[in-house]
Formats: C-alpha cells, sequence, structure tokens
C-alpha cells in the first residue's frame, strides 16, 4: 500500500514534469516559428531555457505536494508566481554565466523577463491551471485507488464536547472520560473492520467537532465542504477540508447564505437525499442538487421537523433499502423504499462492507432486525455522544 505522503510526492513528480517539459517544448517552438522554422534554433531554445525549466520543475513540485493545485484558480496564481520566477531566475543565469556581476543579472534577467522569456511565462500560466490540475487530481485518484483500505475521516472529542449543541432533546451531563472511551472503541471497530484511519486535528474550542460527518459530503471522488447551520461550527470545516485535500480529493463548496450540514446527506445509489432542517435551508439544498447533478445524482429534498438531522432518523442499509423512525418524518413516501425501525437510536446504521453495519448498542430491537435481514450488526456503545444528538454516522465520513 502506498501511504498518502508518498502518493501525494508520486503524483507531484509526474505534474511536475508534465509541465515542465510542455511549456519547454511550447517555448521552443515558439522561438522555432519565429525563426522561420531553422531547425537548430529549436533546439538551442529548449536548452537556453533549461536552467528556467528546472526552477519551474521544483516549484510545481512544490505546489502540487502541498497541495495547492487543487483547483484552477489555485492553479493559475501558482502558474503566474512560478512563470515569473523561473522566468526571472533562469534568464538571469544565463546572463550571469557570460557576464558575471549583480547589476548585469538584475538588469539583463529584467529585460528577458518582458522579452525571452514572455513565451515561456505565458506558456506556464496557461499549462499550469489546466493541465497541470488535470494531471495532478487524476494521479491521485489513481494513487488512491490502489491504496488497498477504504478511509475513514474521524475527529477526537473536544475538551469542551460538555458544551456541544443540543436542539430536539433536553441536556444531559456529558461524561469526557466515558465519551473518550466509547470513541476509541468506536474508531478500534472501523479499524477491524479494514478502513483505514485518518484523524482530522482535534480542536478543543470546537465543542461539536467530534461530529465530524457535518463538515463534508461525499459524492465519488469529489468532497463537498459544506456550509454549517449553526454559527458555532462553521469553523469545523476548515480541518476536515485540509484532511481531504492531503488524500487528493476533489473540493467544492457550499457558500453562504445556503447552509447544509452533512448529517442532512444521505447518499443511496445514485440518489441523494436531503434533509430540509433547521441546519439546512433551501439555497444549501439548490447549491447541493447543482453540484450531485453534475456528477449524475440526483436530489430528493425531504422535510425534516422532529429531528436535528435527516439522517438522525434514517439511513440506509447495504441493499439500498432506507430504515427509519417513521415518526420523525411526515410523509415516508418520498424514499423509494422505507422500513421502520421500532426505536429512534435504530434508524442510524453505518455501512461499513456489503454484509455489515454498525449500529447503536442502545437499539437492540432494530439491530435483531437488522440482522433477520442477513447482515452482520456490530453494536458499539456511543451513549455520551446520542446526548448530544450524535449517531453512529456522525462521529464518521467514510471515503470508500
Amino acid at each position: 500500500m502506498i501511504r498518502p505522503v508518498w502518493q501525494r510526492a508520486i503524483a507531484a513528480l509526474v505534474t511536475a514534469f508534465v509541465v515542465t517539459f510542455i511549456v519547454l517544448v511550447a517555448n521552443a517552438l515558439a522561438y522555432y516559428l519565429s525563426q522561420g522554422m531553422a531547425l537548430d534554433t529549436f533546439g538551442q531554445a529548449f536548452v537556453y531555457y533549461l536552467p528556467s525549466g528546472a526552477i519551474l520543475f521544483l516549484l510545481t513540485w512544490l505546489t502540487a505536494f502541498l497541495p495547492l493545485l487543487s483547483s484552477r484558480w489555485w492553479g493559475l496564481a501558482a502558474g503566474v508566481i512560478a512563470g515569473v520566477v523561473a522566468s526571472f531566475v533562469g534568464v538571469g543565469v544565463q546572463v550571469w554565466s557570460v557576464n558575471p556581476g549583480f547589476l548585469a543579472f538584475d538588469e539583463q534577467a529584467l529585460f528577458g523577463l518582458t522579452t525571452l522569456a514572455l513565451v515561456f511565462l505565458v506558456a506556464t500560466v496557461i499549462v499550469m491551471p489546466t493541465l497541470g490540475v488535470w494531471i495532478n487530481r487524476a494521479m491521485r485518484e489513481l494513487l488512491a485507488e490502489r491504496r488497498g483500505k477504504p478511509t475513514v475521516l474521524v475527529r477526537a472529542p473536544a475538551s469542551t464536547l460538555a458544551n456541544g449543541l443540543v436542539t430536539h432533546v433536553a441536556r444531559k451531563r456529558v461524561n469526557l472520560d466515558l465519551a473518550d472511551a466509547q470513541w476509541d472503541a468506536y474508531v478500534e471497530t472501523l479499524q477491524e473492520c479494514g478502513w483505514r484511519i485518518v484523524e482530522v486535528g482535534a480542536r478543543d474550542d470546537l465543542a461539536d467537532s467530534v461530529f465530524v460527518e457535518d463538515t463534508v459530503v461525499i459524492l465519488g471522488n469529489t468532497a463537498i465542504i459544506t456550509s454549517p447551520g449553526a454559527l458555532a461550527r462553521v469553523d469545523e470545516t476548515e480541518g476536515t477540508e485540509d484532511a481531504l485535500r492531503t488524500l487528493g480529493m476533489r473540493i467544492e463548496r457550499i457558500e453562504h447564505p445556503g447552509t447544509l450540514d452533512g448529517g442532512d446527506v444521505l447518499v443511496v445509489d445514485d440518489t441523494v437525499y436531503v434533509g430540509r432542517s433547521t441546519r439546512t435551508n433551501a439555497d444549501g439544498i439548490r447549491q447541493l442538487r447543482v453540484l450531485a447533478r453534475r456528477r449524475g445524482f440526483t436530489v430528493v429534498a425531504v422535510p425534516v421537523a422532529r429531528a436535528l438531522h435527516l439522517k438522525s432518523a434514517a439511513s440506509a442499509l447495504p441493499d439500498g433499502t432506507i430504515i427509519g423512525y417513521a415518526q420523525a418524518f411526515e410523509n415516508v413516501s418520498l424514499f423509494a423504499r422505507f422500513m421502520p425501525v421500532p426505536e429512534p437510536h435504530g434508524a442510524s446504521v453505518l455501512i461499513v462492507d456489503a454484509n455489515t453495519v454498525v449500529m447503536s448498542a442502545a437499539a437492540p430491537k432494530t439491530a435483531a432486525l437488522v440482522r433477520d435481514l442477513g447482515y452482520r450488526v456490530i453494536a458499539v456503545e456511543i451513549g455520551e455522544f446520542e446526548k448530544l444528538e450524535g449517531s453512529v454516522t456522525c462521529l464518521s465520513v467514510l471515503i470508500r
């Protein structure tokens, strides 16, 4: 299995090579055409700009590794900076080799930047945000597919967990030590089921940050950063986005004034059910619908009035059947296939493979029902998180 850091390094290496080669060839070709297609000018131009190419290679590798080539806008900014630096220093090195001296380097390099290196600069600015971004993204996705294990994002409970928001339940005292132990056991369960654990950095100033699901929606290779409906949770998305960028995910986002919590999004095959709750508004659903449609998904909005999130009251089994607590919905006919469960905490199941689900230990009747359908059920204790309206899905983000 290739470690994530090596995936980034390899993808960045390939990206840097291709970008540099294309820029050097385009630059040499321009000089070849401008000099009446004299064949020797192609090779001369290629060699002359090798110092600029070497600098561009290093800057492109660093930019892709960080990773800053995750979008065309970042790629454009990187292209401008790398193009200017590589052109200025590269031409300066050539001038210095002929006429040593600081003043000669400075004056001639500036002149070369606007004349000799203009094509090199323009080519870099064009290639970096287009071909560079595409190659880096494609390489990361290819390497990610070969890493052997599916990935799950988790985030350790904050020391301020007891101050987490509650909306539909009365506040109860949270035992932080017990919550830590339950979280450890939950993560260990996922690890034992073959998932590779990636931890988002803990933030003690963000009480609800353990509920990492609310910060992102995963659609294939795209991570849609949400716009949390609770103001106190807005800063939680930053850590999640950083972790996803290191994994090479394509990043999109829901923009304010739209609000969307990941807990309101249930993906079943090519259908995306979205809860219209107190945390997710109409504009957030509209933005998600646009992003989902581009990727071949259909969005179905579901009114949610008696639960915090859609996935507080409904989730899906591996075969696509929706199971849920019917009393939480005014109309379950919006779901293609719906099976009611006898316990509120039984509405949330986490699919870990085609035959196995994780459920709350607080829903033994529902667990028995799911087992009777032929599934293996792993029951976990998450009572301290359920006091804050959490569930087995809230505590992780699965990237299959």
